[in-house]
């Protein structure tokens, strides 16, 4: 999923330190580390990051990878209840 969060920020020409501060976070390094998987995105993060690149948070997930869908699945479930 990292290398499909970087490859839509910069086909929109969009910082990291412009996710970063959507994203709250006082200094860049806060998006960069979820970027680079040092830090796993949350789903609230993947909603945020979605919006601000104009996808749909599903479209953040690589290629045949279930994972991070499952995971989201899991998360609106818990956050429903």
């Amino acid at each position: 999923m990292r290398h499909k969060l970087r490859q839509l920020r910069v086909d929109r020409g969009i910082s990291q330190t412009f996710l970063a501060k959507k994203l709250g976070f006082k200094y860049s390094s806060g998006y960069s580390n979820i970027e680079y998987g040092t830090n796993r995105l949350s789903y609230e993060h993947a909603v945020i990051i979605a919006d601000a690149l104009c996808v749909d948070v599903k479209d953040l997930n690589e290629e045949n990878t279930s994972f991070f869908e499952e995971k989201l699945h899991v998360s609106c479930n818990k956050q429903s209840a």
